[in-house]
């Protein structure tokens, strides 16, 4: 029976770390939830000014459906709001929202770190999808022929770095349009100072996960490594 001791080392800790992060992040929301802005701002207007200010009007706004599925679709033009959010007057879903909206900041002005990540995606979504089918099929055929067995892991592994590097990549991108958020609400006079530190407290948990995602994918390549080391 083989035993997985990279696994245990490496990733284990880490998935546990995401786990932490995931929580630490819905607990945030909701505490903040729970708390409504003084000028009672819905999370759908305070985008629209963002946006609007920036001179970003042809930037849609629409509802997703689901918790915390917010995004901006750079390729639609559109910041998707979720149900906890696009109608709500608190702090938490200000900020989420007015994070999405430096997403769109972002590829306005021609961010250098999201232009990198929009150019890894292609790559990174047939690394993920082929990396681990490649290694397994690569340790399958050891046996039988070597040689070819350890080309086909090391090469599952090159794909697997692809998807690594875009999570690594995302990392500015997010902090980058957490601080846009930060400074715009409390700058633009959207929130009050003490208001402005609650959205800081949410968007730092969200980028926790953003980190122990990269750190999970980090650890999980680096196990690849040692095992196809072990196995050459």
């Amino acid at each position: 029976m083989y035993f997985d001791m990279y696994y245990l080392v490496l990733v284990l800790p880490m998935i546990v770390l995401s786990m932490w992060a995931q929580a630490k992040v819905n607990s945030s929301f909701k505490k903040y939830s729970k708390v409504s802005t003084r000028r009672g701002l819905t999370a759908t207007d305070a985008v629209r000014q963002i946006l609007d200010n920036n001179g970003l009007y042809d930037v849609k706004i629409e509802a997703i459906a689901g918790n915390l599925t917010d995004h901006y679709d750079p390729k639609s033009n559109v910041i998707r709001l979720s149900d906890s959010v696009r109608n709500s007057t608190s702090v938490a879903a200000v900020g989420v929202a007015a994070h999405e909206a430096g997403h769109a900041v972002q590829h306005a002005t021609g961010y250098a770190p999201i232009r990198w990540r929009n150019s890894l995606v292609p790559a990174a979504n047939i690394g993920s999808k082929l990396s681990i089918p490649l290694i397994i099929l690569g340790l399958v055929l050891l046996g039988a022929e070597s040689v070819f067995g350890m080309t086909m892991v090391y090469a599952g592994i090159i794909m697997f770095s692809l998807a690594v590097l875009f999570q690594i990549v995302t990392l500015p991108v997010e902090f980058d349009a957490s601080r846009r958020a930060i400074s715009v609400l409390g700058d633009g006079g959207y929130l009050y100072e003490e208001e402005v530190g609650s959205v800081r407290k949410v968007l730092s948990a969200a980028a926790m996960t953003y980190v122990a995602a990269a750190a999970t994918s980090v650890a999980q390549l680096l196990r690849l490594i040692l095992i196809a080391r072990d196995r050459d």
